[in-house]
């Protein structure tokens, strides 16, 4: 396995093609808009320069990584080649099926074709394909060059060659793969997006402010990032998708998402992408002020 493409080029997109190629693999990212692709190496390469500057690469790697990158707008002419596709689009389920039933025409029969999916179903989106036993989930961590952990979510028909595969790649890209079954928001989201949106809920109620939330979340549990600031980096938004597809899969009103949070979506407030969220992110993507919407 030499040759793979990612299709998108956002967080997750550029993070996932900054971890093969800085692994010697050469790597085809597509996107749809120029842009992204060019704000997406633009982020992969401020990646580097911060591990650069922490001694972690030296230049010689930093120049290679880029170099085993290349960009792409067509994604018939991006996957032609490809031993494995990682799909990480928008998570909306229409725009999945539609990539891969284009991935499984443009593809050679032996690509495998994984998708970086939060929550969906990975036997629904490999029905769209003709070979469900070369699908499955490949759900990275963000950010990308840093978090150890992937997901490796089985669908239906996903084959053992092609789950011993993945295993095995994931941990040649110096990642801890752990893999489980198809299920809404397999084990990462269902359990953590519950928590997020009990943290709301508790907001939502007067329980208490976003600064005391976090800090007895972060003090008491020694979680390294409270569950507002963490939705906010995640994007509120997403955390909003992911809710409404373990409400709908499951059919359990407990993961229906708090009234609060479907009105800050609403409202554009998405969190660290758009500015604000729970804290407000107009000077910088650290979280330091609380949101002068949740200002006492």
């Amino acid at each position: 396995m030499k040759n793979i493409a990612v299709i998108g080029a956002g967080t997750m997109g550029n993070g996932i093609a900054q971890v093969f190629a800085s692994k010697g693999y050469s790597v085809h990212m597509v996107d749809i808009s120029e842009e992204n692709l060019q704000k997406g190496m633009a982020t992969i390469a401020k990646s580097l320069d911060r591990m650069l500057n922490k001694g972690v690469i030296n230049d010689v790697d930093k120049n290679q990584t880029l170099a085993n990158i290349s960009t792409f707008t067509d994604l018939k002419a991006a996957v032609s080649k490809a031993d494995l596709v990682v799909e990480a689009a928008s998570e909306n389920l229409d725009i999945k099926l539609r990539i891969f039933a284009d991935l499984c025409a443009y593809t050679p029969p032996h690509t495998i074709l994984a998708t970086n999916t939060s929550s969906i179903s990975i036997t629904k989106i490999a029905a769209a394909t003709k070979r469900p036993d070369k699908v499955i989930g490949m759900h990275f961590m963000n950010p990308v060059p840093i978090m150890k952990l992937v997901e490796i979510i089985r669908g239906y028909s996903t084959s053992d060659e092609t789950t011993e595969t993945i295993i095995s790649l994931s941990e040649k890209l110096d990642k801890i793969p752990v893999a489980c079954n198809d299920y809404p928001g397999f084990v990462s989201n269902r359990i953590l997006m519950p928590m997020i949106n009990e943290a709301i809920i508790a907001l939502h109620e007067g329980v208490a402010g976003v600064a005391e939330i976090d800090s007895i979340m972060k003090l008491g549990m020694a979680h390294p990032m409270g569950p507002l600031q963490l939705a906010d980096f995640i994007g509120l938004d997403v955390c909003l998708a992911i809710l409404r597809v373990l409400q709908e899969g499951l059919g359990n009103q407990k993961y229906a998402p708090c009234p609060l949070l479907v009105n800050m979506v609403t409202a554009g407030k998405m969190g660290v992408k758009s500015g604000e969220g729970f804290y407000d992110y107009s000077e910088g993507a650290k979280a330091s002020k609380i949101s002068k919407m949740f200002l006492k």
